[in-house]
């Protein structure tokens, strides 16, 4: 049942569940195995007594024999139908060999159903939207319709005859067949690494260069599936094989780079098989791109948030599979957290990926700390090759603060409610509300919900609105007084601590006075209106001011990607932005300010 509640765990809805009703949704699966382009929901059919959520594989949401969406590892379908008693309004079909885990209808069996809150479907990218780009032509074509004309050269041809052969038809790689009747491939890359080593020369014979066999794929394999093998393998180059066992072209990742194969179900997937370091590292390499590809898109803001951290958390599990542990411990007895707006769901291309480490109390056989923290300066390292900036220390799994056994952190998290005047007190119970777990879901929730368990004293609720509304919006803005006049950042502005981390810290105090982490931070302050703490108004006010700063960072991140700048920054130039972009920003943080203004005045009322 392990493996159930770790897997649900990391998946919406079922990530906002507590410890126990995860426990009670794990008790209730059913597994169930579909061939691909098995029908496993018919339109207008009986209505549906279970619901499916996607374990492996992949399946299409057909409307009137057009695929509108694809669903993929943790989406859940057929939810509709066995809330409401209607008939599916969709089909619903894998389209691969597709593992679902099964479910009743779970109110009955929550305590806390109001929880569990579906969306309509899953969070990929839907073909429909990618459609209107152009994208999505391209990644379901076949092989055959992407691939380029083969140059052939001859087994004795020299270096030189073929680097000219391959100019004059203007394509980057040759083939070549060997004595024995295998395909050889030699690349442009070939001919530099060879020649600038100084190991061939322009009269080699062309056959010590080439690669045997060369990598390649069928004239049917889908577009994506070919680049899916790209990333896996490494290779920059594929044959393509038709009728006959004979090759008839060549796929290059160039071309494919930038189509819809890039999409966060293909990096998920070459994430999921990942089965080396270097394998994740080439999968994780593919991040930045996806950021511009989305945006370039047109998906909302928020949406590629939520789709960039599916990926980011499943880089990060797989990278403690793949990170070796030393001596007695047992990985499935410890929980791999993340922090801050990573574990919120709201990363940005630059966000680096902060980490706790937690693990089962064992009295009779205890493993040394030791041996735990050489393992986390492993696991963060690894992070670190793929792409994963990793947050300072002083809130990170490499700091005994942010490692130990479920109790010492339990109880810390306890004396954080209890004690706040020590030091740091309510900074820590900040970061324990920004933690998400990505494995060992139960362990890592139950240092959470024993905080939020703990009775909140009103001089914790003071410090805590202290601490929340220090982070204030830059009301100079106007006349330019809020950018910095000297050093690296001359001129600019950090927009995520003057404009994001005033909405964030309100959304995190609504978490803890409610008791009640889950959820995003529009999500929170939306939940903050429904109980009452913000009007209306204010939760419009707050939750469209974090989407539009949210959305200015996103886009001078991904513009920095293109750029081939720094994209790790959350600083801007107010001089580049325009004129209305400047009056929109400047009433964001007029409105954020004064709601922080009319929160110190009146919290108690508000909690009363």
């Amino acid at each position: 049942m392990r493996e159930y509640i770790d897997f649900l765990g990391g998946q919406p809805p079922y990530d906002t569940l507590d410890a126990a009703d995860l426990e009670a949704v794990a008790r209730l699966v059913e597994v169930e195995y579909f061939a691909a382009g098995t029908a496993i929901v018919l339109a207008g059919g009986a209505p549906l007594s279970r619901f499916y959520v996607v374990r492996s594989g992949e399946v299409e949401v057909v409307d009137r024999g057009r695929v509108i969406d694809v669903l993929g590892v943790g989406e859940t379908f057929g939810q509709i139908s066995v809330l409401s008693g209607l008939a599916p309004p969709l089909t619903v079909r894998s389209s691969r060999d597709t593992l679902c885990y099964l479910f009743p209808d779970l109110r009955s069996h929550l305590r806390d159903p109001d929880r569990l809150q579906f969306s309509h479907y899953g969070s990929l990218v839907s073909r429909e939207r990618l459609a209107r780009s152009g994208l999505t032509d391209q990644s379901i074509r076949q092989a055959r319709d992407q691939m380029r004309p083969v140059v052939w050269c001859r087994t004795q041809a020299s270096v030189a005859e073929v680097a000219a052969a391959m100019t004059d038809a203007g394509q980057s790689c040759a083939l070549v067949r060997g004595r024995d009747g295998r395909i050889g491939i030699v690349t442009d890359s070939d001919f530099r690494a060879g020649l600038a080593g100084g190991t061939v020369g322009a009269h080699t014979p062309i056959q010590r260069l080439a690669s045997f066999p060369a990598a390649s794929v069928s004239a049917e394999t889908l577009a994506g599936e070919a680049f899916l093998k790209m990333v896996e393998c490494g290779h920059h180059h594929l044959v393509v094989i038709g009728e006959r066992d004979e090759p008839v072209g060549i796929l290059r990742a160039v071309d494919l780079a930038s189509a819809e194969v890039r999409n966060p179900l293909v990096i998920r997937r070459a994430v999921d098989d990942a089965g080396t370091v270097d394998d994740l590292a080439r999968a994780s390499a593919l991040l930045p791109g996806t950021w511009v590809d989305l945006c370039d898109t047109g998906v909302s803001v928020t949406h590629t948030a939520a789709l960039l951290s599916a990926v980011i958390d499943a880089i990060a599990s797989r990278v403690v599979a793949l990170t070796d542990v030393e001596g007695d411990v047992d990985s499935r007895e410890t929980s791999w957290m993340l922090l801050g707006a990573v574990a919120r769901r709201e990363p940005l291309p630059g966000s680096r990926v902060s980490t706790a480490l937690v693990w089962q109390d064992r009295p009779d056989r205890p493993p040394a700390d030791d041996t735990f923290h050489r393992w986390a300066s492993r696991v963060v390292a690894t992070m670190q090759r793929c792409g994963l900036g990793v947050g300072i220390e002083q809130a990170g799994a490499t700091n005994p603060v942010f490692a130990g056994s479920r109790a010492r952190l339990a109880n810390e998290a306890t004396s954080c409610i209890r004690t706040p005047t020590r030091r740091h007190a309510v900074a820590l119970s900040c970061i324990i509300t920004d933690s998400r777990p990505v494995t060992g879901m139960a362990l890592g929730r139950s240092v959470s919900d024993t905080m939020f368990a703990t009775a909140r004293s009103r001089e914790y609720l003071i410090r805590l609105l202290r601490h929340t509304v220090s982070a204030r919006p830059p009301m100079g803005f106007v006349r330019d007084l809020v950018v910095h006049h000297t050093g690296d950042h001359h001129d600019r502005l950090d927009l995520h601590a003057v404009g994001l981390l005033p909405i964030t810290s309100l959304g995190r105090w609504i978490a803890i006075v409610t008791g009640d982490g889950r959820g995003n931070t529009q999500a929170r302050l939306r939940r903050g209106q429904s109980a009452g703490l913000f009007s209306d108004d204010e939760a419009d006010t707050l939750t469209g001011a974090f989407e539009f700063i949210y959305g200015l960072l996103l886009a001078t991140e991904v513009s920095n990607i293109r750029g081939d700048r720094d994209h790790q920054t959350t600083y801007l130039s107010p001089k580049d932005l325009d004129t209305l972009t400047r009056r929109q920003l400047r009433e964001a943080f007029r409105s954020v300010a004064a709601v922080q203004n009319r929160l110190s005045d009146d919290w108690e009322a508000r909690l009363r």
